[in-house]
């Protein structure tokens, strides 16, 4: 994600109450063989839900931009991981209108952003079930704990739909923690005239009686928060890349002039990163670029970053990097945001390094001299102490400058085969820094603890590498 310290909200969004409502357990919820009603992720304790795996959503969606009514029908192929007679989802805001589990009906309640589940028999550990549920209503984000707005944010002509850290669950039901992962397929439907963008490979269009409908399929798994359905009025372009890679652009004309030359360096900036990091993990690669000032940020969505302007170079590279390192291997815990930002951060150095711009030792030397007092060190990457400080400027700039300490002490070839490693060993799959910790030291044969003690852990301006 950019921009490093994200807008404060410009929107009505869900009442004040939500910041207790998103983290208070419901003690109903704790008793006998239920799936718990978070994952126990530190920042955010009911993200995602216990006691199953999806493996699929399959999402039909309506969303109207003049009166911003959504309706929506999801479908969840899932799999129980303990015995189950009650299992969580995650809904804020909307109305839900029917639920079944194996297409039989299914008691259901509201706590907060908790949609709770009775099915009508135990599910057995191990067992495949379907939940389909119909909801409707106007969606809207909710606010971050940095003052930020996440989700179903409404544009003038659309929506912007970026759900980092936690607004997946504005606009469908999810198991809403990176550590799940899922195929989708997405359906929106949208007046004519409008265009609506998600992830992966558009399999068709198709318009009657005034409105359209897109089916976007995402085949590689993917974690709730980098879904979209962004929705405006678009100049869509498709193109192929050399490797087969099918590139879907869609921009807002407002900012096409501006967007145009730096677009055009997205398949030579693709394979400058799969130089450095491995093979490009996805079937589909693009971008969306709105006009949505009220967002204030861009997002690595899977396979086709949103931006809500027209990007310059250095944020193309950034949100490329995170097909890599955020979206292919995605984090375990939100404490290690600095997998994603400072790997994409760094991302960002070593393209201007090799393109004519400054040398990563140059931009790490400029934030070295920053003084101890100066916000860059106000907490160390590997622990920013809360979700209010996931987008703050140690994550993004003293990440990036723990992985150039790393490389100058191990070598740039050790460093790069480090880098190349990481992507290969978790690819679609999830890692921590702790692993990261062991296969650095284990592709380069050093003994990193002290190194990564500094600049990962330890509060303060470290000692130069």
């Amino acid at each position: 994600m950019t921009h490093l310290r994200r807008r404060p909200a410009l929107l009505a969004t869900v009442p004040v109450a939500v910041a207790a409502l998103l983290t208070a357990a419901d003690p109903a919820l704790s008793a006998g063989p239920v799936g718990a009603s978070g994952v126990g992720d530190p920042f955010f304790p009911l993200a995602g839900n216990g006691g199953y795996d999806v493996d699929h959503y399959d999402l039909t969606l309506g969303y109207d931009p003049g009166s911003r009514h959504l309706t929506g029908r999801a479908v969840l192929t899932a799999r129980a991981t303990q015995l189950l007679t009650r299992f969580d989802l995650d809904l804020y805001g909307l109305k839900v209108t029917g639920l079944t589990v194996d297409h039989v009906k299914a008691e259901h309640r509201r706590h907060g952003q908790e949609l709770v589940v009775t099915p009508a028999r135990a599910l057995r550990k191990g067992e495949r079930f379907r939940v389909t549920v119909t909801y409707s209503g106007t969606p809207g984000p909710v606010t971050d704990p940095d003052g930020s707005l996440d989700g179903w944010i409404p544009t003038d002509d659309g929506a912007f739909v970026a759900g980092q850290p936690q607004g997946a669950m504005t606009w469908f039901p999810a198991d809403n923690h990176p550590t799940d992962k899922a195929s989708y397929d997405i359906a929106l439907t949208v007046p004519e005239g409008r265009t609506a963008v998600a992830n992966g490979v558009l399999l068709g269009r198709r318009t009657a009686q005034g409105r359209t409908t897109f089916h976007w399929r995402q085949t590689e798994p993917m974690a709730a928060y980098l879904a979209t359905a962004t929705v405006g009025t678009f100049r869509t372009e498709r193109s192929t890349t050399r490797d087969g890679v099918e590139v879907y652009n869609a921009v807002d004309p407002r900012e096409a002039t501006a967007a145009a030359p730096v677009l055009a360096e997205l398949p030579s900036v693709l394979e400058w990163c799969e130089d450095l990091f491995g093979r490009y993990p996805y079937r589909a690669a693009g971008a969306i670029v709105d006009h949505a000032p009220q967002a204030g940020y861009a997002l690595e969505t899977q396979t086709r970053p949103v931006y809500d302007r027209a990007p310059d170079l250095s944020t193309l590279v950034h949100e490329t990097a995170h097909q890599w390192f955020g979206d292919s291997v995605s984090l375990t815990s939100w404490k290690d945001i600095w997998l994603n930002e400072g790997f994409a951060t760094y991302a960002e150095w070593l393209h201007a390094e090799q393109h004519g711009g400054d040398s990563a030792q140059a931009a790490f030397d400029a934030l070295y001299a920053r003084p101890a007092g100066d916000e860059l060190w106000a907490f160390p990457p590997g622990d920013p102490g809360s979700g209010a400080h996931l987008f703050d400027t140690p994550v993004y700039s003293r990440g990036a400058m723990a992985l150039h300490a790393l490389r100058t002490a191990v070598g740039d070839r050790d460093f790069f085969r480090v880098l190349r490693a990481w992507a290969r060993a978790h690819r679609h799959g999830n890692g921590t820094t702790a692993q990261f910790e062991r296969l650095a030291e284990r592709e380069s044969g050093e003994e990193l603890s002290a190194l990564f003690r500094a600049w990962l852990y330890t509060a303060g301006k470290p000692d130069r590498p």
